[in-house]
């Protein structure tokens, strides 16, 4: 995503400078409001996340792996961004929204990031579970060393953040010397948002089985700045970055209905999209 941004960056600074678009003035411009247009936008995203406390609870086993450190899974440049049948498998980012006013509008979306327990971290572990020592986890200096026989668990099918955002859009064209904003349009966005986490968590605990089921397992908050350039009335790219809390309440880990893990977290988003803007 860093690349993705800095391509983003470079390219809106290039637009800026095309005189022949941002010196002409039009009267009562198509952009000049917004008022019940709808946009669509679909991009992907890198994920960054607080290290958490994850309890887990089972019929033998009650323990909580602390201050867990975990990363996301990117993809990079690849075709399943755009290829229907597979395009929900990389971190993507979906939403679809109103405009009520000029400035405000009201949207739906999904943020479908990914999170992975950082596999053979040394933590400090805390509770109880059967056959300690018998996993390869046990070190001498009291810390517990996640391995995969003892621990793997992953919100990669992924971790779903469905949301609702009410955000709000200011033209700052004519700070950077651009008029006629029909032809490009230079916008800064920030919102707040607010929905819940519907993961599909792939755990192994203590070997177990693993549970491959969607469930409603928390919620989210969220709040975000960003940057919009639109093309000739209808076509954007635009730049979010996302900061937000994630409470997963319980997440189940195994085909066990009882067996289950918790735990909560802050993140950081980082987002990169297309889309299009249009008037009902």
């Amino acid at each position: 995503m860093k690349t993705l941004q800095k391509l983003f960056i470079l390219g809106s600074l290039s637009l800026l400078s095309l005189n022949t678009y941002s010196q002409e003035v039009t009267t009562n411009p198509y952009t000049s409001g917004n008022k019940g247009k709808i946009f669509i936008y679909w991009g992907g995203n890198r994920g960054y996340y607080s290290s958490s406390d994850i309890h887990f609870k089972g019929n033998d086993y009650d323990f909580t792996v602390h201050n867990a450190k975990s990363h996301d899974k990117p993809k990079g440049w690849h075709a399943d961004y755009i290829n229907p049948t597979r395009m929900t498998i990389p971190q993507t980012n979906f939403r679809l929204g109103y405009y009520f006013t000029d400035k405000y509008s009201l949207s739906f979306g999904f943020d479908h990031m990914k999170y992975v327990l950082t596999q053979n971290q040394e933590a400090y572990v805390s509770g109880s579970y059967p056959n300690k020592g018998s996993y390869g986890e046990v070190l001498e200096n009291s810390n517990t060393k996640l391995t995969e026989d003892f621990l793997k668990f992953e919100h990669t099918d992924g971790l779903n953040y469905v949301n609702l955002e009410l955000a709000r859009t200011e033209d700052i064209s004519r700070f950077v010397g651009i008029y006629n904003t029909d032809k490009v349009q230079l916008n800064a966005v920030a919102g707040v948002g607010s929905g819940i986490l519907f993961p599909r968590t792939n755990a192994t605990v203590l070997g177990r089985e693993r549970n491959d089921e969607f469930k409603v397992a928390g919620y989210g908050v969220s709040g975000k700045i960003g940057a919009n350039v639109t093309f000739f009335k209808h076509f954007f790219v635009q730049y979010e970055a996302k900061a937000g809390y994630i409470n997963i309440l319980k997440t189940p880990v195994s085909n066990i209905s009882s067996e289950y893990a918790k735990h909560d977290f802050t993140f950081v988003e980082s987002i990169l999209v297309i889309g299009g803007i249009f008037k009902l």
